[in-house]
């Protein structure tokens, strides 16, 4: 199972996922004086669960659904968090 399957499953379990875009920009950041080898991920997360929920809460319930992956195998992660009706909004 590769990385990006890892979290979409970790995430899955988690949320209830209406949207989700995961893109590994690790290529742009390995040239990077301070490059580690970890991933870095660009992530659109879209779930209801985001419902009244300010964007440190949505960012804790991500950071939490990782777990163990975050600074191991996740160096960066990036993420825009929307509810399914922000993400129809912004979509349009």
């Amino acid at each position: 199972m590769n990385a990006e399957e890892i979290i979409r499953e970790r995430l899955s379990a988690h949320l209830t996922l209406s949207h989700l875009d995961l893109r590994d920009t690790t290529g742009k950041h390995i040239h990077h004086q301070n490059f580690d080898g970890g991933l870095h991920i660009s992530a659109i997360i879209v779930s209801d669960n985001f419902k009244n929920k300010s964007l440190l809460e949505r960012h804790q319930l991500i950071y939490s659904a990782l777990g163990s992956l975050i600074k191991n195998e996740i160096h960066a992660f990036s993420m825009k968090t929307y509810t399914t009706e922000e993400w129809q909004s912004h979509a349009s």
